[in-house]
């Protein structure tokens, strides 16, 4: 049910993207300013992947604003490493806005392909291609975000129109402790799917599985996530765990993500694969959608390049009927901006982090009772988030 490709919208003339009712347009006004604004607070209920724990929640969200006071917000991912966001603020600061202070644009794409083409190659020579796409990202958001309000839209008319009212999610991240507690969560808050924290040992993964599955019972589904940090022959090792829990995917099992070792894993496992949310850009996906051995591609609007780069890495893998969910782990503009991509460019499903995160209480409305998340349909990103709001501490 949750790996198969899209009907509606995988291969010929069902990878084609609707034109949207509504023309993606910017004002006719430069940008006057570029802001990274950081909101950071402690993480106080054991958040921990496979690499690492995350001692602090961080929200780095930049804001846009052009010469006749038009605005919009984006987020881009900095939860890791500790020190990440500091990094932000100098690229967005000294990289991205110089480049686009005084410029004005027709749509969000030409801003988004200027800054691909000015700041990529300093990220390849710098050997951090990851932070500036994350930066491009958030700035991309924000001028989506601009158009859609501009128009008097949810972000979502803007790219062909949102075809559900209502996103079907799973709960993630349950692990690497409390994880009968984590489950009980989600089973409170209705869900019908969730993700398992794995890469902790074969014994206390497969604890931590048997736990989940005794606590949710079997008509729950069941998804594991590695996070890149299993050998193949490791990862070969946990197949027969996995089978036995019932996971239905695995994501990122595989140290360094290589495509030919995934395809062994996915040939000799006989496990539905995912991984995406450390590729930045479209023409990165091409091999593994290509390779045939990802079921499951998932890039994240805060790192990919902005909803700009979503759309194409979208066309390209329901092309190739490969399924499209998003992944998403931050804060409340990131959530909101998902949901609209999501809601326009159909997700099997959309993850949401179960964890406490105060960063994201602008959105925790939308959650439903049933397994769902409502998706907003104000304009630009369907809901307005309080930057002042006291529950956020703003590091600088």
């Amino acid at each position: 049910m949750f790996v198969n490709a899209q009907s509606s919208s995988a291969g010929g003339e069902g990878s084609r993207r609707p034109e949207p009712a509504t023309p993606v347009q910017l004002p006719a006004s430069p940008v006057e300013t570029v802001r990274c604004r950081i909101f950071r607070m402690p993480a106080d209920d054991g958040v921990a992947m496979s690499f690492a724990p995350m001692a602090h929640r961080v929200m780095a969200v930049v804001v846009v604003e052009l010469a006749d006071g038009q605005r919009g917000v984006g987020e881009s991912w900095v939860n890791y490493p500790s020190w990440a966001w500091r990094e932000r603020v100098a690229t967005v600061h000294d990289g991205v806005a110089p480049l686009l202070r005084g410029r004005t644009f027709d749509d969000p794409a030409g801003a988004h392909d200027l800054m691909t083409e000015q700041l990529v190659p300093l990220g390849r020579q710098w050997g951090a291609p990851g932070p500036v796409r994350q930066a491009i990202s958030a700035v991309d958001t924000a001028l989506w975000d601009i158009a859609a309000r501009h128009a008097g839209v949810p972000l979502a008319d803007l790219l062909g129109g949102a075809t559900v009212d209502e996103l079907p999610v799973y709960g993630s991240s349950l692990g690497p402790a409390g994880v009968e507690r984590t489950a009980l969560h989600c089973q409170g808050l209705g869900l019908s799917a969730v993700k398992i924290k794995l890469g902790f040992g074969r014994k206390r993964d497969a604890a931590n599985l048997r736990t989940a599955r005794d606590v949710l019972g079997q008509d729950v589904h069941l998804f594991g996530d590695a996070n890149q940090a299993w050998t193949l022959d490791e990862a070969l090792e946990m197949v027969p765990v996995l089978h036995a829990a019932g996971v239905e995917w695995l994501e990122e099992p595989l140290r360094g993500d290589r495509v030919d070792e995934l395809a062994v894993l996915r040939r000799k496992g006989g496990i539905a694969l995912a991984t995406g949310e450390n590729l930045y850009g479209a023409a990165a996906f091409e091999p593994y959608v290509d390779s045939g051995a990802i079921d499951i591609v998932q890039p994240d609007v805060s790192k990919v390049g902005g909803p700009t780069e979503y759309v194409r890495v979208h066309e390209l893998a329901t092309t190739a009927g490969t399924t499209v969910n998003p992944h998403l782990y931050n804060g409340a503009v990131a959530t909101a901006a998902t949901l609209q991509v999501a809601a326009a460019l159909p997700a099997r499903l959309v993850e949401w982090d179960v964890r406490s995160n105060p960063l994201r209480a602008g959105v925790e409305h939308l959650l439903t009772g049933h397994g769902t998340v409502r998706v907003p349909n104000g304009p630009g990103l369907g809901v307005d988030i309080d930057l002042e709001s006291p529950e956020l501490v703003e590091e600088i």
